[in-house]
């Protein structure tokens, strides 16, 4: 017996369904794929970087989000909801969806068990198409170690940071502070 053959979407019906779900879904290459839901510690981490660059961003041009709001990675056809996502200037947005943006500065990924490998793989090289992207900041929740994806002059490079670092985010003014993400999740 032969596999079923798969439904490929567009990204019309991937919005169409999107705003119609309760639950959230990537779209990328005619797929739909549903997001798994996060941890009481997954989702503090997240908190505290939002909360964190919001201080230190507070004043200035930009602006900070939740996972609620949507990116589209135009190059590559990725749309997805980073855990925190920052804007620097007025927002950009998909042509074809007004609810995407296409410009982010920074992104952050708090990673889980489930969705380290792709966010460190194929994600980040989604990510990495960005043109007005200069930094990812993936997040391990199990220790303190955050990965820094910097965009210089030669590509992409790659720092990391532990305990009692502070990890620089230059393409934006501020910093995060390792021990204060994961102090917020020890309680969760």
């Amino acid at each position: 017996m032969l596999p079923a053959p798969r439904h490929r979407y567009s990204f019309d019906e991937y919005l169409e369904l999107e705003e119609l779900s309760t639950v959230r879904h990537e779209f990328y290459s005619g797929e739909i794929y549903a997001m798994a839901g996060g941890t009481p510690e997954h989702a503090a981490m997240a908190a505290a970087v939002t909360a964190a660059l919001g201080r230190q961003l507070s004043s200035g041009r930009c602006r900070v989000y939740s996972s609620d709001l949507r990116v589209r990675v135009l190059a590559t056809g990725l749309a997805t909801y980073p855990d925190v996502t920052v804007v620097c200037g007025p927002s950009e947005r998909d042509p074809r969806s007004k609810t995407h943006v296409t410009n982010p500065r920074v992104l952050v990924e708090v990673l889980s068990d489930a969705t380290a490998e792709y966010d460190r793989g194929e994600k980040l090289e989604h990510y990495r198409q960005i043109v007005a992207l200069e930094a990812v900041v993936l997040i391990d929740h199990r220790t303190p170690r955050v990965d820094l994806w910097t965009r210089g002059a030669d590509g992409w490079t790659m720092k990391q940071f532990s305990s009692t670092q502070v990890v620089p985010l230059d393409a934006i003014g501020a910093g995060l502070a390792v021990d204060e993400v994961y102090a917020a999740a020890r309680d969760a």
